[in-house]
């Protein structure tokens, strides 16, 4: 009986404690589950503030790119213009040039025609550099040595003053040439007489023959510039020259280069 008794007993307190723990194990179990729920609501708000960013970014990003491409095209839109305004420009110069080119070989034929009963080795007209040269021997225009011009030489001025008369666009320089002998007499050297032999002519041609001053530069380049060897009488001959040199008027052009 006092063994029934103490059997009851335990098996009493072994039922009455296995509830217990169950439920505190429930408990526990329930009590992770909040705390997981809390922790996956924490991080689904933090989802949500970053989704918020990510969208905010998104929206500034395709303004940012809506900004660049309208850039781009009013760049485009620029660069065509530019790239129609050198077409336009290129095409305008290469019009003048060529327009000056047709100025030049006209003028040469002008005057190539108007002094054809001069002899090849008394003057010779050329382009060079897209000038045109007269270029007048020593012996059609001087006597050695001399800065007066001589009759023959005063109807060559005379005949190309002319066609200057009627192409009032053209300026007009002179070169007196000399070759390597030293000279002596009346001038210090070959530099004065290159310089007194194409003042001559500027004065023939302005004074006698009206052609605008305006247009005229005399320079004289002594012996510093030969054609042809000084060594030989041939070469010497060749370079006592004077240079009548013809250049278009270039103002349109440098206008259009400056724009």
């Amino acid at each position: 009986m006092k063994y029934l008794i103490l059997s009851i007993g335990i098996i009493f307190c072994f039922n009455s404690c296995v509830p217990k723990r169950q439920l505190i194990s429930a408990q526990s179990h329930i009590k992770n589950l909040q705390n997981d729920s809390s922790g996956a609501h924490f991080r689904l708000n933090e989802c949500d503030l970053k989704l918020v960013d990510c969208n905010s970014t998104v929206s500034m990003l395709q303004k940012e790119k809506d900004m660049m491409q309208g850039d781009l095209q009013d760049l485009a839109s620029s660069s065509q213009m530019t790239i129609n305004d050198q077409a336009k420009r290129l095409k305008d110069l290469q019009s003048i040039i060529q327009s000056q080119k047709d100025v030049m070989n006209k003028l040469k034929k002008t005057i190539a025609d108007a002094l054809v009963n001069f002899k090849p080795d008394e003057l010779s007209v050329y382009i060079k550099d897209g000038k045109l040269y007269v270029s007048l021997q020593e012996k059609l225009l001087f006597k050695s040595g001399s800065d007066v011009v001589d009759p023959k030489g005063k109807e060559a001025l005379a005949t190309l003053a002319s066609v200057l008369n009627n192409n009032p666009d053209i300026n007009v320089l002179i070169e007196g040439h000399t070759d390597s002998i030293p000279i002596k007499g009346k001038f210090q050297d070959n530099w004065a007489l290159s310089v007194a032999r194409s003042t001559s002519i500027v004065r023939l041609l302005t004074n006698d023959y009206k052609v605008d001053s305006h247009r005229i530069t005399a320079s004289g380049r002594g012996e510093f510039f030969p054609i042809q060897s000084n060594s030989t009488e041939e070469g010497r001959a060749h370079n006592r020259r004077t240079e009548i040199i013809l250049t278009p008027d270039f103002n349109e052009l440098f206008k259009l280069l400056n724009q």
